[in-house]
């Protein structure tokens, strides 16, 4: 755990967003806002990763991936939230394409998953820096 600390390897699941938290979390690896800095690098494989940053309100179709994803990752591993959809699904509530808010999926892999909520519609690149910076501090 203390390794999550200092260096955190986070790897971008999109699970049914619009694009604005996505297009978002691009902004937060250009060097205006410089994540590295805190030791937060996005990396290309779930199996190399130490957190999830999910965004999107979790189709049907991508909570089977997002499972599969969540298997694959090293275990302890963080779940971050990413926008008011990731939380609780947002405007997509009560869609007939929509499997549940992430946390609801990904406790069904495991109950003792740790998840991390950042909200907004899209996400300021401050709010997201501020909640992964806590949310690593607090572990």
């Amino acid at each position: 755990m203390w390794s999550l600390k200092k260096s955190v390897w986070v790897f971008h699941v999109n699970c049914g967003a619009c694009n604005n938290c996505d297009i978002e979390i691009v902004n937060l690896l250009t060097p205006k806002f410089d994540v590295e800095r805190f030791g937060i690098k996005l990396v290309g494989s779930p199996r190399h990763a130490d957190a999830l940053l999910v965004t999107g309100g979790g189709t049907r179709q991508a909570a089977v991936r997002l499972r599969e994803v969540y298997r694959q990752t090293a275990k302890p591993c963080v779940v971050f939230c990413m926008g008011a959809c990731a939380c609780g699904m947002g405007i997509f509530e009560g869609g007939y394409h929509m499997a549940g808010p992430i946390d609801k999926i990904v406790k069904e892999v495991d109950p003792n998953a740790i998840i991390a909520y950042v909200p907004g519609c899209p996400p300021k690149p401050e709010a997201m820096i501020s909640g992964v910076v806590k949310a690593l501090a607090a572990i």
